[in-house]
């Protein structure tokens, strides 16, 4: 059985961007009528900066919210305190449950697979971290975090006292007491940036409607009223994101519904055990046969409009008949009415979102906006960048999360809300002096 979404095969060492020269010096840039000088970020994992499968140095130094802060020093900001994990350190990974898995990140690699094919793609570094790392409490009196992201934040989980995550527990005030808006609100910011709510749905999705349910819309905006007016109750002023639409992330879109690709030979072989299923399979691409408990046998070939998630076992498809005689297992598939519950949840959260923004009088960017962009493909300084797995040269390799240029592009579409919302003049960042993927 030939099976053809790997391997991912190129030549490129690193991608690359060439700087134009600005002909004129850039006037000097003004603050408007915001104060950045105690700037806040409360958020989850793309705040954090959690990339490439796992939370790690780099990662951090470059998530949108330090690049923002960064571009923040033009007009009055000060250090922005990040709980880093140590330099040397592969990085560690959450689950959806707030337990950790000793994992490290993902970098491009040769491996081979069942078939003794040897490719290049994802590939998981050895840990260098042990649940040893969360032992340690890193909170300061004397130097708070302005970074509160914290990977696997729900909504709801901003304003829970006690909040049992091991990456917001590493960073807490208090193991019981405080919370990450309490936190937040503890420096007293002058500024914020709010961008919640992935989380509140991408756990469920990642495991194929599988794991913990959907925020509901009732809940998620009671959350983000105690959150918004927490943080501008004291006069602070700041912008807020809404949240991309599932079918914009590689984790989702990569693994085609049709790629079990079959001879003339395996065709026949399969059509007289399925053809009485009213069931039959061509020479050339397929839909995979997939588990469904609610449909009339237990099992049906996927449709053109679900997804398989990127963590799908591809050796199992490829060497134990996964999709053909075995179907896969619910887990790794999201059918069209999970899909249609998760998507009915991004847009209410998101019509939320941007109703608190309008009625506060706070900066917003469409990120939504911003991810359908990417996806139909821009070109950048001469490049093209799409949302394609790897070789897209926006995300990290964990098909979800940006890498530090897609952050660094994200940075700018905060900067342009602020400057409008704000009469404000950052400049943006020079996206030129971020990695995309890198090569070996």
């Amino acid at each position: 059985m030939k099976f053809n979404i790997y391997p991912i095969l190129y030549t490129a060492s690193v991608l690359l961007f060439v700087a134009c020269k600005p002909s004129l010096e850039a006037p000097q840039p003004q603050k408007g009528n915001i104060d950045v000088s105690n700037y806040v970020a409360v958020g989850s994992a793309v705040t954090a900066g959690y990339a490439d499968g796992a939370l790690y140095y780099e990662g951090q130094q470059f998530s949108f919210a330090n690049i923002l802060a960064g571009q923040f020093d033009q007009i009055g900001g000060i250090d922005f305190n990040t709980p880093y994990v140590p330099q040397n350190s592969n990085g560690i990974s959450p689950i959806p449950n707030n337990t950790i898995t000793i994992d490290a990140k993902f970098v491009l690699g040769m491996s081979t697979d069942c078939k003794t094919v040897t490719s290049l793609g994802p590939i998981k570094l050895s840990p260098t971290e042990t649940y040893g790392f969360f032992s340690t409490n890193v909170y300061s009196t004397s130097s708070p975090f302005n970074n509160i992201g914290v990977p696997n934040a729900k909504a709801t989980d901003v304003i829970n006292k006690g909040y049992g995550n091991p990456f917001y527990q590493r960073m807490a005030s208090h193991p019981t007491n405080a919370s990450i808006l309490t936190d937040a609100m503890a420096q007293n910011p002058t500024f914020f940036s709010l961008l919640i709510g992935s989380d509140d749905v991408m756990a469920y999705a990642m495991a194929g409607g599988s794991a913990e349910s959907i925020t509901s819309t009732s809940a998620f905006n009671i959350a983000i009223d105690s959150i918004v007016n927490a943080l501008t109750k004291n006069g602070a002023k700041g912008i807020i994101g809404n949240i991309p639409d599932l079918i914009d992330l590689p984790f989702f879109t990569t693994i085609p519904y049709n790629g079990l690709t079959l001879t003339q030979s395996l065709a026949d072989q399969l059509n007289p055990l399925y053809a009485p299923l009213g069931m039959s399979f061509i020479a050339g691409d397929n839909p995979f046969i997939v588990a469904d408990a609610d449909s009339t046998l237990g099992f049906r070939k996927i449709q053109s409009d679900e997804f398989l998630v990127l963590t799908t076992p591809l050796d199992s498809i490829k060497c134990y008949n996964w999709g053909s005689l075995t179907p896969i297992p619910e887990r790794f598939c999201l059918k069209k009415s999970e899909i249609d519950a998760i998507q009915t949840a991004i847009t209410n959260y998101n019509i939320k979102l941007r109703l608190v923004a309008q009625t506060k009088g706070l900066a917003f960017v469409d990120v939504n906006a911003f991810y359908k962009k990417i996806k139909s493909g821009i070109v950048y300084n001469g490049v093209a960048i799409n949302a394609e797995f790897v070789k897209g040269g926006m995300f990290s390799l964990d098909g979800i999360q940006l890498n530090p240029l897609g952050n660094a592009m994200l940075a700018n579409e905060f900067i342009k809300a602020i400057n409008q919302t704000y009469s404000s003049t950052i400049q943006q960042v020079d996206v030129t002096k971020y990695r995309g993927v890198v090569f070996p």
